[in-house]
């Protein structure tokens, strides 16, 4: 049972990683200027503990993609990004997981993160990271569901709170 819950919830992530409007902070940059292919090779820790922090993408090292403008940490970064964005893009065009599941759009902090069945999911603050991670694969769900009715509405257009970027770097 639990195998067959895991499936539908990464078939439902796949179709929702992209497909609305990209959020975009001051930086310029989707994801704040973070590489999004690098959380890909950080070490996760458990659900409860705080990640690694994302890793600054370099403001000459950058791609196109749904909109936006996406910087890397290195060239290599951004090739296997660019030959497969849909891999890297975090759900929900960079918005906060948990806020999708209650049915909004708010900016998303990328030093709160989490990959999940192959997805990279980012959510708003350290307290919404502890709603998040109470449920996991219900608020997945629950995003699922919501996503399609708010994912043509604009990109919020607010400031990641508690966040100072370090990203992009030269």
């Amino acid at each position: 049972m639990k195998w067959l819950i895991a499936s539908a919830v990464f078939a439902a992530s796949s179709s929702f990683a992209f497909a609305g409007e990209q959020y975009v902070d001051e930086t310029g940059f989707a994801v704040s200027g973070y590489d999004v292919v690098a959380y890909f090779g950080l070490d996760q820790s458990s659900v409860g503990s705080s990640q690694p922090k994302g890793v600054p993408g370099n403001s000459t090292i950058t791609a196109e993609y749904n909109g936006a403008t996406w910087a890397f940490s290195s060239a290599a970064n951004r090739d296997a990004f660019v030959a497969d964005p849909a891999k890297y893009v975090p759900a929900f065009d960079g918005h906060c997981a948990y806020g999708v599941a209650k049915g909004g759009k708010v900016p998303a902090n990328p030093n709160l993160w989490r990959i999940v069945d192959g997805q990279l999911y980012l959510n708003i603050t350290k307290n919404v990271v502890g709603f998040w991670e109470e449920d996991i694969p219900g608020n997945i769900s629950l995003a699922g569901n919501n996503w399609p009715g708010i994912e043509g509405s604009g990109a919020s257009s607010r400031t990641i709170p508690q966040f100072t970027s370090s990203a992009p770097t030269n």
